[in-house]
């Protein structure tokens, strides 16, 4: 799985999932890290994998609350 960032929107991001023996090998490529490109690899086993999805997710709809708030009620 790739997910392309490469517009000033994002800031150039990419991440890949490439599945290995025991698991799955994550790469997270930064465009501009401190003026740098970076890269972050991460080796886990199916354990680790499922706890750092959920982990993401979760994040991912703490930031989806705090971005899309309930509308304000009417009197």
């Amino acid at each position: 799985m790739r997910m392309p960032g490469q517009g000033r929107e994002t800031g150039g991001w990419s991440l890949a999932a490439t599945p290995v023996a025991d698991g799955v090998r994550l790469e997270l490529g930064l465009a501009d890290l401190g003026g740098a490109p970076a890269t972050a690899i991460i080796t886990l086993d199916r354990s680790e994998a499922r706890a750092f999805a959920r982990a993401l997710l979760a994040a991912a709809g703490d930031a989806a609350e705090r971005t899309f708030t309930p509308p304000p009620e009417r009197d």
